[in-house]
């Protein structure tokens, strides 16, 4: 299961009822964090969930409104005696910008690795599932995120046993290691079925509409983008500003076919997206005009 929590959905700056921008995931006990906004950490106790495991933060670009709850957080963090390292994902200058951050914090009991993506699209491989960034088009270096757990096929158990494969060896093949002993090698090509559906959250805020989103949209169980503009009439300020509308984030999740559209990343100026909503249905009908707290929990299919 792949539990997905929007913390806070506001753009810009935070409002009395809404937190600004920030998203969690766990997955097996790994627990994501893309963007830390300020109140993150008040929207994180909201929600019951803790901030001591978190092992991945992915930042989309440095706005203030994506990256200034951070200091606190790592305070939080280590006030919870975290001594586990924890990875830090973003663009270019990563190091830089969370060290200048870091003056109010500047003692923790765990340390950070920084991993400054460069390339227009960067996957990481973590334990059990990967992060897939990719570069979009804002007013500076900004990116969006897939989380995707990979799902091997199913392990035949009888033809395991018909090749002689002892059980001790089963799991670390269906965990896709090759078996190699003095007179035999095990691949797990050779007990593993057809590969099976696995589970894809893709989230981007701050951009306007580009094809490695498009591209990433696909296969999204869920698919979170801004929508930082209800008013039809905002259009051309979205595209000065480089950010989307309702309905450019509507057609992107139509083109991708996906499952479910989250809109996030609201302005100020926006104080209530669900007027909005029959327009956005007319082109994708599984919309949410997402608020605080929103959860999904996603299941394999079988």
């Amino acid at each position: 299961m792949l539990d997905v929590c929007l913390l806070g959905t506001g753009g810009m700056m935070p409002l009395p009822y809404r937190y600004l921008t920030a998203m969690m995931a766990r997955f097996n006990g790994s627990n994501i964090l893309i963007d830390c906004g300020e109140g993150t950490q008040v929207a994180m106790k909201k929600k019951g969930w803790s901030p001591k495991p978190i092992d991945v933060i992915c930042f989309t670009h440095y706005h203030a409104d994506h990256i200034s709850g951070l200091p606190g957080m790592l305070l939080t963090m280590g006030n919870a005696e975290r001594t586990e390292p924890v990875l830090m994902i973003g663009p270019k200058g990563l190091s830089r910008v969370v060290g200048a951050l870091r003056v109010i914090a500047p003692e923790l009991p765990f340390e950070i690795a920084f991993l400054e993506l460069t390339e227009n699209e960067q996957s990481i491989q973590r334990d059990g599932y990967r992060i897939e960034a990719f570069r979009v088009n804002h007013n500076v270096t900004c990116y969006g995120y897939s989380i995707v757990v990979d799902r091997t096929g199913k392990f035949d158990v009888e033809k395991a046993k018909s090749l002689g494969i002892e059980m001790k060896y089963w799991n670390r093949l269906q965990k896709g290691e090759t078996i190699t002993l003095e007179d035999a090698v095990f691949t797990p090509d050779m007990v593993l079925g057809a590969k099976r559906k696995g589970l894809k959250v893709t989230y981007c805020t701050d951009t306007r509409p580009t094809q490695s989103l498009a591209e990433h949209a696909v296969g999204s169980d869920l698919l979170i983008l801004e929508g930082m503009y209800g008013e039809p009439e905002k259009l051309k300020k979205a595209k000065e500003n480089k950010h989307m509308t309702f309905y450019e984030a509507a057609h992107i999740a139509k083109n991708a076919d996906v499952p479910k559209l989250w809109l996030t990343h609201y302005s100020p100026s926006l104080a209530k997206p669900d007027l909005f909503m029959p327009d956005v249905w007319k082109i994708f009908p599984n919309t949410l005009a997402a608020k605080d707290g929103q959860t999904a929990e996603l299941f394999f299919e079988d």
